[in-house]
């Protein structure tokens, strides 16, 4: 089946990542479930995604992606790279109603590491085409 969105995650230069780490921090049942969600809304859209409560708007252009089993609630925050190409920044578990808001910020700071890295690496693939 194509996918209608794509997710990937922020991996720092060392090749290591926040969600990978998150991932492996959490129930194995847990992980197949948000893992699931991830493919489920690749598979099916964002549209069905939203009318089954598998994402959610936080703010701006920041997303989570939702599971749930019994008592643990996992969650993960993505932002739109390209098109329909989405990055998620982490995970974590949710303790309270709302999605806490250092949360919120540590997704800002990671996109926005995310961010400048890209326009660097463009700037360095730019630059070496001038060369060539």
């Amino acid at each position: 089946m194509n996918k209608k969105v794509e997710f990937d995650y922020i991996r720092n230069e060392d090749g290591s990542s926040e969600f990978e780490d998150f991932l492996d921090s959490i129930p194995e049942k847990d992980q197949a479930k948000l893992l699931a969600v991830i493919k489920n809304t690749e598979e099916h859209g964002l549209a069905v995604a939203i009318k089954m409560e598998w994402v959610k708007k936080l703010e701006g252009d920041l997303y989570e992606l939702r599971s749930q089993i019994g008592k643990n609630i996992q969650r993960a925050i993505y932002f739109q790279k390209v098109g329909t190409h989405y990055v998620i920044t982490h995970g974590f578990t949710k303790k309270s109603q709302k999605t806490p808001r250092s949360e919120i910020e540590h997704a800002k700071n990671l996109r926005a590491t995310y961010k400048e890295d890209q326009n660097e690496q463009n700037r360095q693939i730019n630059s070496t085409e001038e060369k060539g």
